[in-house]
């Protein structure tokens, strides 16, 4: 079901489903996604959890919130929604931008989640070749380059062994990123240059934490995790044959991992 909240007559859109009596899931998309990027995933984990799975501001169906923009600004809108909807806690999954989303969200709102999961994400701020390479997107998106942006970046979320497996899939991102405005992909760009380093967070977190990575991925490298401090409750899991949309490319494998963590560690 999409159901819909307003606030200083902005729009929130957000899907809605599964059992009302079951623990809640947040699904949170990435950078040039919306709900509708998790569809087919949702819809396997609504099987057996409800699951809320927002369109975050300026992309889909909701309204791009006035800046300054911040991953709090972000993490608002979900609590927005988990109040809106008198749920008291949920497990937050963020994918890629939305893992961020979901660090912003643990360090505000810990009190608001039984557990959760960073995908294909990191706990850390951009380097200076990052911040240098969204200064370039953002460039590029004034230039009227955007829809050559979503064509390259919709193809390179996906491992390169897997292009010519998942030519549906990929025509679908490619459709989704083009229909997000030039103003609200810039609002996201700038949003992720503006975020700071979250490891701290995530290091002190009390719930449990599960953290998905692909060996296969062309943006996050998969021994990251190498290099953190993560909390004591935590698991991480290798997806073998996946680039930055495991929940696509292994899509099976990816709801095993999550429902066995969630059936271990927090039912």
């Amino acid at each position: 079901m999409i159901k819909q909240i307003y606030k200083n007559n902005l729009i929130l859109s957000y899907k809605d489903e599964g059992s009302e009596n079951e623990k809640v899931i947040v699904l949170i998309h990435g950078f040039l996604e919306t709900s509708e990027t998790w569809a087919d995933f949702s819809k396997e984990l609504a099987k057996n959890h409800r699951i809320i799975s927002l369109d975050l501001p300026g992309h889909g169906s909701s309204s791009l919130y006035p800046p300054p923009y911040s991953m709090c600004q972000n993490a608002d809108s979900i609590i927005d929604i988990l109040n809106h909807e008198k749920i008291k806690k949920a497990f937050i999954i963020g994918h890629s931008m939305g893992g961020y989303v979901a660090m912003a969200f643990a360090q505000k709102y810990p009190e608001k989640m039984f557990g959760f999961c960073l995908f294909h994400s990191t706990p850390f701020a951009d380097n200076d070749a990052k911040i240098k390479s969204r200064d370039q997107a953002i460039r590029r998106i004034e230039n009227g380059e955007k829809d050559d942006i979503c064509k390259t970046h919709s193809k390179a979320v996906f491992a390169d062994d897997n292009l010519n497996i998942f030519t549906k899939e990929i025509k679908k991102g490619e459709q989704i990123a083009k229909e997000i405005s030039n103003e609200s992909a810039i609002a996201s760009i700038l949003t992720m240059k503006a975020r700071f380093d979250r490891s701290e967070v995530l290091e002190k977190i009390k719930v449990p934490f599960l953290y998905i990575l692909g060996k296969k991925d062309n943006f996050i490298p998969y021994k990251i995790y190498k290099t953190m401090n993560l909390p004591e409750n935590c698991k991480v899991s290798i997806l073998e044959n996946s680039g930055h949309m495991g929940f696509i490319e292994e899509k099976e494998k990816s709801l095993k991992i999550i429902n066995n963590f969630l059936k271990n560690k927090l039912y």
